[in-house]
């Protein structure tokens, strides 16, 4: 195949992690003020475009730098760890270069693997508000004509769809046929994005609505999508670690914005006869709790990513099982250190700490905003059926 000229750089793993810390460092100096006032990162996400962060997953044979899943979730982690708002818009956007990975034809691949080449970013309209499940679609293809389909519904959660080039939406091809992707410009005729997020945290992922309204598809642009589950698959599993490496950057990001400011700017309590609050033994004694609880989650993390390569390396049933059990062990530590550093960071840092201007209160609103993206008590429960008597998890899309 002949190698595609790329506009943006084609990353080594060592490069794309350096890249995500400088950027984390960057973002996180106006992560409190975009919260507070809710100033959207476009032009954060301008720059992760251009230095090639989000094209690292397309594959080699394309151009691109074709990154393992325990590089991309490092790189997650980071972002997050900066700005967790950020570090979530992107994980749409790798979780449907992987789609069409899976499901895109060779002149499909061609053509969006290119886009994403050249710097462009993905969205997502996926989720539906008032159905009876999340995974409940209603949203729908019709046939209009040789070749072409018209595209109508209306979606919500659609994280990183205002920010995008093209927007992959999730619809039934006709009114009961399997669920296809039809990947639409974000500026087509009958596309409408609405910012109508307005939740307690996660306040700048701009995860609004997006309204389709007879918007016509070419049979080109759209892929398959029900398929990916007919044998197994770490479809599931790769957006879900994507979205622990959130939660992990949310905790290590709390407990990060905790310690200097007990180092900087709490008073010691009396009792505990010490000149700083940072020398309290009960103060420490906390601290050392979070990082146990942070560190395991980041083991966690990156084994669940390393369980995912290896699975894509040789993939059956069981290597796939096994990539989603380390996801959902890696998805319930995550959930509970980005809540219990977050939560506890106002314990260890005392009153001072919970004044409106400091921005710590982002930290626990972000996390517990993220968190209830998929229930970790499932994840608990998957786990338990596994160890009770050997059950796998479900084949689907969020495990």
């Amino acid at each position: 195949m002949t190698q595609l000229v790329t506009k943006v750089p084609v990353l080594a793993p060592v490069e794309a992690v350096a890249l995500a810390a400088g950027f984390a460092a960057s973002f996180a100096s106006l992560s409190a003020e975009r919260d507070q006032r809710r100033i959207l990162p476009r032009a954060e996400l301008d720059l992760l475009s251009e230095s090639g962060l989000l094209a690292i997953t397309v594959p080699a044979h394309h151009g691109g730098a074709d990154l393992p899943v325990a590089t991309v979730v490092e790189v997650i982690r980071l972002l997050s760890s900066g700005d967790p708002n950020i570090g979530q818009i992107p994980h749409s956007h790798f979780v449907y270069v992987n789609q069409l990975r899976l499901q895109g034809t060779d002149a499909q691949q061609r053509r969006l693997f290119g886009e994403v080449l050249a710097g462009h970013r993905f969205g997502n309209a996926q989720s539906e508000a008032n159905t009876r499940h999340v995974r409940d679609i209603r949203t729908t293809l019709t046939a209009d004509g040789p070749g072409r389909r018209l595209l109508n519904g209306r979606k919500f959660y659609a994280t990183g769809a205002l920010l995008a080039h093209r927007i992959p939406v999730l619809a039934h091809l006709g009114p009961d046929g399997p669920l296809h992707v039809a990947w639409v410009e974000r500026h087509a005729e009958g596309v409408e994005v609405i910012d109508d997020w307005n939740a307690l945290g996660q306040r700048t992922t701009a995860s609004g609505s997006v309204v389709l309204r007879d918007v016509s598809v070419p049979d080109e642009l759209i892929t398959p999508y029900a398929v990916t589950f007919d044998g197994p698959q770490t479809y599931g599993a790769f957006a879900q670690v994507l979205h622990a490496a959130i939660d992990a950057g949310i905790a290590r990001a709390a407990l990060g914005d905790a310690s200097a400011f007990v180092r900087q700017k709490s008073r010691p309590y009396p009792d505990a006869q010490v000149e700083r609050a940072a020398d309290d033994p009960l103060v420490v004694r906390a601290f050392g709790e979070l990082e146990l609880a942070v560190r395991s989650a980041e083991a966690l993390l990156g084994e669940a990513a390393r369980a995912i390569d290896r699975a894509n390396a040789g993939l059956t049933a069981e290597s796939a099982t096994e990539a989603s059990l380390a996801v959902a062990a890696a998805r319930a530590a995550t959930t509970h250190a980005a809540l219990e550093a977050s939560g506890r960071l106002f314990e260890v840092a005392g009153t001072r700490s919970a004044a409106a201007g400091s921005g710590l209160d982002r930290h626990w609103r972000n996390a517990r905003t993220h968190t209830l993206h998929d229930p970790a008590a499932w994840k608990v429960q998957h786990l338990g059926r596994w160890a009770v008597d050997g059950t796998p998890p479900p084949n689907h899309g969020q495990v």
